[in-house]
């Protein structure tokens, strides 16, 4: 039988730092755990946990202490802080593991339902967390995975990476970062945050890889990878190039987009490769479709049309 002891108030005992990475490896979900106590809480329980980097969690609902899994829970909605990074949940776990003195030291946190990821003015959402304070990486799946700052949104399908120390996600799986004026849509997408214009944090470049679509209000480009750096709009894109404005399109094997001016140019090879000796292969030519404007349209006026049977061609 499993040691389960439950504390519904007051649990200010110090631990070290949090862990949540055996629920995972044991394949024990925050389902399977022992019930939640009836007991009402009369305040909110707290933990206060100390170490190199110290973490408060807070629980309405109580804790349960698994000392054999060695993992605290708190369900019904708990609250994690640490600094200035705040995660909540439905449902919150935190692991330890022994620490060469002989104490314990926390080293993952684990959100379930409803997750809200905050580090100042940047917010993450999804269903599940894994939150490793050894490398300062969350790892968000399930429904609604969006990233939000104050001018732009980061949504992802599969999974949402927000890596706080080095101030970058990476979004897997029909990703897309948005703006009012251009998105950019890929199969996968890191993007870097900095500060900006009063001192607002934003996204400042993204790499995109696999099926790269930008947006603007006048064109689309896509190619097989990209980098927008969106401190100059500009747009790098390679491989199987093609960008299309209204009904003309032009395809290369490289083309760089000013998103600010509106100008694209498509590149005969791909910047930092040398020149062939040789006239490139027929991939590596840049083409252009260009259709022109119907009468009335501001093109040339189209030819007549002869007739279906013009005089003198009739059959007797």
């Amino acid at each position: 039988m499993k040691s389960v002891m439950r504390v519904n108030i007051g649990w200010g005992r110090r631990l070290a730092p949090l862990a949540l990475g055996l629920a995972l490896a044991t394949g024990t979900g925050l389902a399977q755990q022992a019930p939640v106590s009836d007991a009402p809480a009369t305040a909110t329980p707290s933990l206060e946990i100390g170490g190199s980097k110290p973490i408060e969690v807070d629980a309405p609902a109580g804790f349960e202490y698994h000392d054999k899994l060695q993992v605290a829970i708190a369900r019904g909605g708990a609250t994690a802080t640490q600094g200035d990074m705040v995660l909540t949940a439905d449902t919150l776990a935190a692991y330890f593991r022994k620490t060469k003195d002989g104490g314990n030291e926390v080293y993952r946190l684990l959100a379930e339902g409803n997750v809200q990821l905050k580090n100042n003015d940047r917010t993450a959402h999804g269903s599940r967390a894994i939150y490793d304070l050894d490398k300062s990486v969350a790892v968000l799946t399930g429904e609604g995975l969006r990233l939000t700052t104050a001018t732009e949104t980061v949504t992802a399908r599969d999974s949402l990476e927000y890596w706080r120390e080095q101030e970058l996600a990476v979004a897997r799986g029909d990703a897309l970062a948005a703006r009012p004026q251009d998105r950019i849509r890929a199969d996968r997408l890191v993007a870097l945050l900095s500060r900006g214009a009063g001192d607002k944090l934003g996204l400042s470049r993204v790499d995109a890889d696999g099926s790269v679509v930008i947006t603007t209000k006048t064109e689309t480009a896509r190619g097989d990878k990209g980098t927008y750096d969106l401190d100059s709009e500009r747009a790098l894109l390679t491989g199987n190039v093609r960008v299309t404005r209204g009904q003309n399109q032009l395809n290369g094997p490289a083309a760089e987009v000013d998103l600010k001016s509106g100008v694209s140019r498509i590149l005969s090879r791909t910047p930092g490769t040398a020149p062939q000796a040789t006239a490139p292969a027929t991939g590596e030519r840049v083409k252009g479709l260009f259709i022109p404007n119907r009468q009335g349209e501001g093109g040339l006026p189209q030819q007549p049309s002869p007739p279906a049977n013009p005089k003198g061609s009739e059959k007797p």
